[in-house]
């Protein structure tokens, strides 16, 4: 009997394994992201060709060991390992991590009477895009849960070349002068020395330049860690200039508005969710639209006329600020729908290139400092991190291109062929169009360099909807300053009571509280503590 035993437990054993090699297992509480492997094994139920080394060789099995044998003799292993060594490209300085996806833009409204863009006009054109969610100062592997800018960026493939928008979740930006772009993502990056992420960097950049308050007043509130890249709004900061046909300008602030509905985590319950998942940003996008629940954006523009912004109290092209409530109306323009994931992730996220100076016909762009240095730095990195052709790379080309660019760093496409590589030419070399709506005339716009604290002020006791909103940004803001050194906490302390006294006093309040609790406990107490109130936000039984 024993050995009827072995035979039925052996079959038993070939049986399982030919159920799971087929595929007739599934757990439905496994969600669609952990499914990847088996539904390529599906989709492809014998392998899907034979394998080689990049120049098409076949590889034959003996060479895909290396023991006690000549190892150099064959190109197998040289070519894996050194490719290897290569595969990395530069981490992108801001919004290292993030994840692509393919969707597309729908007109949803007659837009004409502002903008002459064809992407923009005829009610129900769609146009295809790619987008790329991203947290703002993590590395490329870190968590997403943090209180951080969180961003979309998309590029539209028009017919009239890529429109691109680089987009925060919010509405405001840190800085209008461009020389503090360096300056602001070290402070919030890492200590040199300890490598550390250090909130004395932090506050003491704010506190030096108050016209980073705003934003960071924004961060920490409820909009700072949204429930997911789907459930978020996204700005970008500029005010753009657009025209339609017969030349007539207006300045607009495009709002991308969440479908799902914006929704918010609290830092607890981010800390309850990083401590299972901390790519659950990735992941919620990812299985949503695995199950087809596709995520959409309603995209509407906040407009003036140039008549308007000559007959306003404040700046409108100020990135650091709102518009003010009552002068401008709002025009919805169209829908963006994310329904495709990424076939690879290198292939169509990382070396995605996305400038916000890709602009089409009827859309001048923005007029601000911010703007006109990105439109050179922009090119510049991407050079950099993806080499000159980069535009030449899939996921970066238009839909249409003739240029007099060639040769330099591969792809290089068909690189023009033997068509003329200079302009002007007698020799049928493309030409440039004559686009008689542009606007002849440019404003030239003068920048105050002082330090305005009103639009900050206007951000806590009007955005801001009531007293708890406004106690939470408190805590938060004296959560983080709980290990800052004095001189800066104090400065920091001057300028947030110079913004708003209740603001100044709350946060006191707050941080006096703070460092008493701690007082009481030591820090192993406070960890088991902290270790406790995710627990009770893990745990259903609580």
């Amino acid at each position: 009997m024993e050995w009827f035993r072995r035979v039925l437990w052996m079959i038993l054993v070939l049986h399982t394994a030919s159920c799971y090699h087929k595929d007739h297992y599934y757990n439905n509480t496994i969600d669609p992201a952990s499914l990847q492997l088996q539904e390529f094994r599906t989709e492809h139920p014998r392998p899907i060709g034979l394998l080689t080394i990049s120049s098409g060789e076949p590889v034959e099995i003996r060479d895909t060991v290396t023991l006690n044998t000549e190892m150099f003799n064959r190109n197998f292993h040289p070519e894996l390992t050194s490719h290897a060594d290569r595969e990395r490209i530069q981490e992108r300085v801001v919004h290292a991590k993030g994840i692509g996806a393919y969707g597309y833009f729908e007109v949803t409204n007659d837009v004409s009477k502002y903008t002459k863009a064809d992407v923009f006009n005829g009610v129900g054109k769609k146009t295809p895009l790619v987008g790329r969610f991203s947290t703002s100062i993590e590395n490329l592997g870190g968590p997403e849960l943090g209180r951080d800018l969180k961003g979309l960026s998309m590029k539209m493939y028009t017919r009239e070349g890529n429109l691109d928008f680089l987009c925060l979740q919010p509405r405001v930006y840190f800085y209008r002068d461009p020389i503090m772009f360096a300056p602001l993502i070290r402070a919030f990056r890492r200590n040199p020395r300890t490598n550390l992420y250090d909130l004395t960097m932090v506050w003491d950049f704010i506190s030096n330049r108050p016209q980073s308050l705003n934003a960071m007043l924004w961060l920490q509130s409820d909009v700072g860690i949204p429930n997911g890249y789907r459930k978020m709004n996204i700005f970008p900061a500029h005010t753009y200039e657009i025209y339609n046909k017969q030349g007539d300008r207006y300045y607009v602030k495009f709002n991308f508005i969440s479908e799902q509905g914006q929704d918010n985590l609290t830092t607890i319950q981010a800390m309850a969710i990083a401590a299972q998942d901390q790519d659950y940003y990735s992941r919620d996008l990812y299985n949503a639209i695995a199950e087809k629940n596709y995520p959409a954006w309603r995209l509407e523009m906040d407009v003036m006329s140039l008549n308007d912004i000559k007959n306003i109290d404040y700046d409108p092209f100020d990135v650091t600020r709102l518009w003010k409530r009552g002068t401008y109306h709002t025009v919805e323009v169209g829908r963006v729908v994310i329904n495709r994931r990424v076939e690879n992730n290198f292939k169509d996220n990382e070396q995605a290139a996305y400038n916000p100076g890709n602009l089409v016909p009827g859309i001048s762009g923005p007029q601000d400092y911010i703007f006109k240095a990105r439109r050179i730095f922009y090119p510049d990195t991407q050079n950099y991190r993806l080499g000159v052709n980069h535009n030449k790379i899939e996921v970066n080309m238009p839909r249409y291109e003739r240029t007099y660019n060639r040769d330099g760093v591969p792809p290089l496409r068909d690189n023009m062929k033997d068509a003329p590589n200079y302009y002007p030419n007698t020799f049928n070399g493309p030409v440039p169009y004559v686009d008689e709506s542009r606007p002849k005339e440019t404003l030239l716009i003068l920048e105050s360099q002082a330090e305005d604290l009103e639009p900050s002020n206007d951000f806590y006791h009007n955005v801001l909807e009531d007293d708890a909103h406004r106690q939470r940004v408190a805590d938060n803001i004296a959560s983080s300053l709980q290990n800052v050194v004095p001189s800066v906490l104090n400065n920091t302390l001057r300028v947030l009571t110079l913004t708003s006294a209740d603001l100044g006093r709350r946060v006191t309040a707050s941080l006096e509280a703070l460092r008493a609790a701690a007082a009481k406990i030591n820090p192993a107490e406070r960890t088991r503590r902290i270790a406790q109130c995710i627990e009770m936000n893990l745990n259903p039984k609580y």
